[in-house]
């Protein structure tokens, strides 16, 4: 394989706080520093002027759905889409059908992903046996399956005690625990925020507080075992700042933001579309704000999709029983340039730092860096290109996305993985 040489591109790498025009090399699937005059002639040449190189994308967030349930995903079509959103890395959530919570089904997943993903896959296991949240999956034998995280996700573990026990045991394997975090008991039947909209669909509502509850039982839980508790996809304006005082005394937490609560409020569900129905809802304009203020401030850590696929009779329902969920891995980076960069004046390295090192480094994956000697995983973005968003013609196997047909600014040119070009802008290599 010749070296390969990114020439006159905007090269942004938070992690070495570069952001400058430059070149990239690649050898043997490895960033290098330079290339030799010889093997400078020998290379194949990228001009990448007028676009952005940065490090591929991360995303600790997303339902791959494989095993049992491949009618709406799969690794192979779930990678596809990741590919074509410049994501490189992606971490998929164990709410499978059998649950990921047991050494065979992980191996099972490690084997499909080495036979069918584009993109680099890390597994994660369950907290709980079946994800019943009643007794505890075998974490050790977990991490020693390979999983880099246990979580519920999907679920959240209700027992205070038996989340306790998790943590002592994560702390012991050095395994983050994630969490999505979600007192049921004030949740059931709910389907979109409680507040003024709700009232006047007529439709049950999902009150903040079920999220702050248990961001502030995590936090207390983390103080008491000093585990790492990372809080999924959250949503309150609440629990933000429950999040950023635990963070003034050092407690060990890290949060995630979605790109369609930064982006979207309840008044979007007017029309009753289901393709604005998840889980947590989007509130508030209060909160969305909130949860750009809390990315500005590090109070958030990071982007991930939560990328939830589902067929169309899933979602083709009255709004109380349709699914919960959207995919997002085709979308993310440019709804984030969208909301953060043009409507929220956050520098765009501020944006690629939080879709690539920080995700990176809650999970301590080798990923996010484009410093020599690191896996050549590479996105090539033009921020100024214009593009519609077709759900239908995507590579996710299902299209419940809240932004089909909405015209996007900044669109992903190239994804690589070790130095292979594997989407070109069209199509998957």
């Amino acid at each position: 394989m010749p070296s390969l040489w990114i020439q006159n591109a905007r090269v942004i790498d938070p992690a070495a706080k570069r952001d400058a025009v430059g070149d990239l090399y690649v050898t043997d699937g490895k960033l290098v520093a330079s290339l030799s005059a010889a093997e400078k002639k020998r290379a194949k040449k990228i001009d990448a002027r007028g676009l952005v190189a940065c490090p591929g994308l991360v995303d600790i967030h997303v339902h791959l759905r494989e095993p049992g349930q491949t009618h709406k995903e799969t690794i192979a079509t779930g990678t596809r889409a990741a590919a074509a959103g410049g994501f490189t890395s992606v971490v998929c959530m164990p709410n499978t059908t059998p649950p990921a919570d047991n050494a065979g089904t992980i191996q099972y997943i490690k084997d499909v992903i080495s036979r069918d993903a584009v993109v680099k896959v890390y597994p994660t296991g369950c907290i709980t046996t079946g994800q019943k949240g009643q007794a505890l999956a075998p974490i050790g034998t977990l991490k020693r399956a390979g999983v880099v995280a246990i979580t519920d996700d999907g679920d959240c573990v209700q027992s205070n005690e038996l989340m306790r026990r998790a943590l002592e045991y994560a702390k012991m394997f050095d395994l983050p625990v994630m969490d999505h975090c979600q007192d049921q008991s004030m949740t059931q039947g709910a389907v979109m925020n409680e507040g003024v909209v709700s009232t006047r669909l007529g439709l049950r509502g999902w009150p903040n507080a079920a999220e702050d509850v248990i961001v502030s039982r995590n936090v207390i839980l983390s103080t008491y075992t000093g585990a790492h508790i990372h809080l999924q996809h959250i949503s309150s304006r609440n629990s933000i700042e429950i999040i950023r005082r635990a963070k003034t005394r050092g407690v060990r937490i890290t949060a995630e933001a979605t790109p369609h609560h930064i982006a979207l409020t309840d008044a979007a569900i007017a029309g009753y579309d289901t393709n604005f129905k998840m889980n947590p809802p989007v509130r508030t304009e209060a909160d969305r704000r909130e949860i750009v203020a809390g990315l500005r401030d590090g109070t958030l850590d990071c982007l991930a999709t939560d990328h939830a696929p589902h067929t169309d009779y899933e979602k083709d329902k009255e709004f109380d029983f349709a699914a919960n969920g959207i995919i997002g891995l085709e979308t993310a980076l440019a709804v984030a340039l969208d909301v953060l960069v043009r409507q929220s004046k956050f520098k765009l390295t501020q944006v690629v730092d939080l879709l690539t090192r920080r995700p990176a480094q809650i999970l301590s994956l080798p990923a996010g860096t484009l410093a020599a000697g690191a896996a050549a995983d590479i996105c090539l973005f033009d921020p100024e290109e214009k593009w519609t968003y077709d759900a239908r013609a995507g590579f996710s196997k299902s299209g419940n996305s809240p932004w089909h047909g909405q015209t996007f600014t900044g669109r992903v040119k190239t994804t690589m993985v070790d130095g292979h070009v594997v989407f070109d802008g069209k199509k998957i290599i």
